[in-house]
């Protein structure tokens, strides 16, 4: 499996067809030859629950913004999508798979409904030959991870750097690699999970190897028993992955996910999506050659598809392709999108559900939370603090934009809180100095008088700013944290303090640049921003009293 990596391609690999043609073709008459062996990947990660089709912000989209064909993804989607790349394969002779990256589950109500099983129902209907296991299927604990599997219809679950309680839930179900057939050859499939998932979710007694060492010796099995072309089904992250592609000879391509990463060879249109790197990013490996490695960003918005090309030896001599957008352009198909509306009744229950109670009307205004501190800031950011609180968090930043509207008293639905909440974030963890903390707050502040969404709503930390100055010159005038003993003391700039965040700021929206390109172990880390609220509001045992204490006071 010594990877031949030539700047020869094999030839139209992909004939593609009118608005499903991946960009990225091989070159035309390069590599030919009867003992060319040429597989397709079609591949997915990170689908996080998006059964429904989402908009722009990779929340649910509304009726309204499906009518301005403003939609991407969904279950019905993907299914069209997936049915006619492999219609046209199939004409063309050419063998495929098809694979998905692990974090099937949590991100919306159909998981906080169904907690798995409407995922693995889309996962064998779909025909998925391989899924590896994310860190978010054990969200719920290793039970409702065998509850997956076994909703899943014999779909090869895999990771091999998971050490199971032999005496648990899990036991016997999970498997760290497979063996798939494709085009008369034989496809070593890998899986792997995050090594620190045991800190990211509720694993039980189960126990996760290293990433380099189990994939190497899994290779070396998979060697032994004659399977010559080999690939890791990696939920690690881009980095984790060049990492392994760079220590580990003999995996042929790489198909990531964990990390959300969208990758591309194409020039990205004005106001596109920019790219983290190529598609495929090409990693030197230990023996000498080249190991592609391929993600398909997240949430179902993209398809992705790569064609490797063997050559009789079972080396690489080419990787080419794109990720496919899902967007109005493919057609929802109409049976998977009948079983979608079924399974969306019981939602509309969820979202009458009572979850607590308001002592008093909770203000969440756009002017109020974009202009100083504002009741549902304070409980949100309160809320991440405690959600973090294990992982040593020590400050929690929102920004007001993302606070939808406000809640009356008396009873709070879930409803409502998914109105305040609507973008579906997820919690996210990272560490920053002290300066980089105050520098953000700077540009938070920077487009007050405009009622920017950028407008930092904050817990464990205060800080007195003023407008009487030019924007990002000197408006922060005081930042302080709070200490162990209930006090504040002055932030330290050459510190480091972990912070909360959510996914949309932590990859730099609403101008939070430094959280994006300065973060320290920066980890969408999840759960969703509404079921942190939610279990806050409910470990108070009482009703929630909205509360103003000065932690944000202008100075004018």
């Amino acid at each position: 499996m010594r990877h031949v990596f030539t700047c020869v391609a094999a030839s139209a690999l992909l004939a593609g067809f009118a608005g499903f043609a991946p960009a990225a073709h091989a070159q035309e008459g390069a590599a030919q030859g009867a003992d060319l062996f040429t597989l397709t990947i079609l591949h997915t990660n990170d689908f996080h629950s998006r059964v429904e089709a989402i908009n722009r912000f990779d929340s649910t989209c509304s009726a309204e913004e499906a009518g301005k064909n403003e939609c991407f993804g969904g279950v019905a989607r993907l299914a069209s999508a997936i049915r006619m790349r492999r219609s046209e394969l199939d004409a063309a002779g050419r063998p495929y798979l098809l694979l998905d990256g692990g974090d099937q589950v949590q991100g919306t109500l159909y998981y906080t409904h169904y907690k798995g099983a409407v995922e693995a129902e889309f996962l064998k209907a779909l025909g998925y030959q391989a899924m590896a296991v994310g860190n978010h299927e054990f969200d719920s604990g290793p039970q409702s991870l065998a509850d997956f599997i076994k909703n899943s219809g014999g779909t090869p679950i895999l990771s091999a750097n998971i050490v199971p309680d032999y005496e648990g839930a899990l036991r016997g179900l999970i498997q760290g690699s497979t063996i798939l057939e494709a085009g008369g050859q034989k496809i070593g499939v890998i899986g792997l999970t995050p090594e620190d998932t045991w800190e990211l979710a509720s694993t039980g007694e189960v126990a996760f190897l290293d990433a380099v060492g189990t994939v190497r010796g899994a290779v070396t099995a998979l060697t032994a028993a004659g399977v010559d072309k080999v690939i890791l089904l990696s939920h690690s992250g881009y980095h984790r992955d060049q990492q392994i592609a760079a220590q580990v000879p003999g995996i042929d391509l790489i198909v990531g996910g964990h990390s959300h990463t969208y990758l591309s060879s194409k020039e990205p249109a004005e106001g596109a999506q920019k790219p983290e790197g190529a598609y495929p990013t090409w990693v030197d490996s230990p023996d000498g050659g080249k190991t592609p490695i391929v993600q398909a960003y997240a949430y179902g918005k993209y398809l992705g598809e790569v064609t490797l090309a063997f050559d009789a030896a079972g080396n690489v001599v080419s990787a080419e392709g794109e990720p496919l957008l899902l967007d109005h352009n493919i057609p929802e198909d109409n049976e998977f999108a009948a079983r979608v509306a079924e399974l969306a009744k019981p939602l509309e229950e969820i979202r009458n559900q009572v979850v607590a109670q308001a002592a008093e009307p909770i203000d969440g205004s756009r002017d109020t939370c974009r202009a100083g501190e504002c009741a549902m800031g304070n409980l949100v950011a309160e809320a991440m603090l405690a959600r973090g609180a294990a992982q040593g968090v020590q400050i929690a930043i929102q920004n007001g934009g993302g606070l939808r509207a406000s809640i009356d008293a008396g009873e709070i639905t879930m409803g409502e809180v998914l109105t305040v909440l609507p973008f579906q974030n997820t919690l996210a963890t990272m560490q920053l100095k002290g300066s980089e903390i105050v520098q953000s707050l700077e540009s938070g502040v920077s487009r007050v008088e405009e009622g920017a969404g950028r407008f930092p709503q904050v817990a464990g930390l205060r800080f007195t700013w003023t407008r009487d100055r030019p924007a990002n010159e000197g408006r922060i005038i005081k930042v302080e944290v709070s200490d162990d003993g209930g006090g504040w003391k002055a932030i330290d700039p050459n510190a480091s303090y972990i912070v909360a965040t959510n996914n949309f700021m932590r990859n730099g929206g609403d101008g939070y640049a430094l959280f994006a390109s300065n973060a320290v172990n920066p980890y969408d880390y999840g759960p969703n921003m509404e079921d942190v609220t939610v279990e806050y509001l409910l470990s108070l045992g009482e009703a929630y009293e909205p509360k103003l204490d000065g932690r944000i006071s202008e100075v004018k």
